[in-house]
């Protein structure tokens, strides 16, 4: 497996999704080595890399790559085994630069390597149908969400959630998971909205970032609602594990939000990208003032059941590969 992310314990990071991918496939009988690298828009990252795995291949068998996110397949050009290649979100959708908001020249050039790797892999896992839009290859492609670890985001009781967390039991606390400064995120939108919102009625926005990744299912859990107001993404991770912990989620229409939240009674996408409505829709989600039946919208994404379909793609491939 190549991936160029790989949650570092000590940093703030939210790739935890490929780290659990991994441990849910070994524990399915998978051998598996990981290899990850830095590449960090740097050439140089990525020709160690390679030259690595060019290595490993020599000194070991293997049946296939599994590369995670479209750059990582470069490392695997030119093929010497069957390749699968997971496309993620800004490895087909580009990058947007923190300092204007705008697409980066390395987002264009990464794009384009990811689809030079979607053309050359024997099959294509995109985490939201979206993903395949304009790839161009023959190779099948499947959709395979990120899946959950529903032994972790689950609901328990807020009471005790805010108890851990030193949360007042009787604020309106509104959650917003991710890093502030990265600008796709769009944290001055949910800003702008939740201080519309206190016009109306007390509340308070709550981020979770530089927490470790086992208590983000106490903030959920601690909280009344999560606002997501990103301008691009592919599956996003924190919708789903939101809905996993049955706390409301108020969302922007990006990337498959609109589908995972259809018929979701206390859940809301936004008409549109602007903080009144938003403001609006927290509103009518913390007047209801209850939890949703978010569990069941996502229990056919538990990692033992995304696990299985993985490992399904690597059996067709190889018997086509054998062929």
């Amino acid at each position: 497996m190549l991936t160029s992310e790989w949650p570092d314990p000590y940093v703030s990071q939210t790739s935890h999704f490929i780290r659990r991918q991994a441990e849910f496939l070994q524990r399915a009988g998978v051998q598996l080595t990981v290899v990850a690298f830095r590449g960090a828009k740097n050439v140089r990252n990525y020709m160690r890399a390679w030259k690595d795995v060019r290595q490993r291949l020599r000194q070991q068998t293997y049946d296939l790559i599994h590369a995670q996110f479209g750059q990582s397949g470069l490392l695997a050009l030119p093929k010497k085994l069957p390749l699968v290649v997971t496309m993620r979100g800004s490895d087909v959708l580009g990058i947007v630069r923190d300092r204007d908001g705008r697409q980066s020249l390395a987002g264009r050039i990464l794009k384009r390597a990811s689809r030079l790797v979607a053309r050359s892999a024997d099959a294509v896992i995109l985490v939201a149908p979206h993903l395949g839009d304009g790839l161009k290859t023959r190779a099948p492609a499947y959709v395979i969400p990120s899946g959950l670890d529903l032994s972790l985001f689950r609901p328990m009781s807020q009471t005790k959630a805010r108890r851990k967390l030193g949360f007042d039991g009787h604020e309106k606390l509104i959650l917003f998971v991710g890093r502030p400064a990265t600008a796709r995120k769009r944290f001055a939108l949910a800003e702008q909205a939740v201080e519309l919102l206190k016009t109306r009625m007390p509340a308070r926005l709550v981020v979770a970032w530089s927490v470790s990744h086992r208590q983000v299912p106490v903030y959920m859990n601690a909280c009344d609602a999560l606002i997501f107001t990103s301008m691009q993404e592919g599956s996003p991770n924190v919708v789903k594990e939101a809905l996993a912990c049955n706390l409301p989620v108020v969302s922007v229409k990006v990337g498959d939000v609109p589908e995972r939240l259809q018929g979701i009674e206390g859940c809301e996408v936004c008409a549109d990208h602007q903080p009144e409505t938003i403001a609006a829709a927290l509103e009518r989600v913390l007047t209801r003032g209850t939890r949703i039946k978010g569990v069941a919208a996502v229990r056919q994404l538990d990692e033992k059941l995304m696990t299985r379909k993985v490992i399904s793609v690597y059996r067709t491939v190889l018997r086509r590969s054998r062929r």
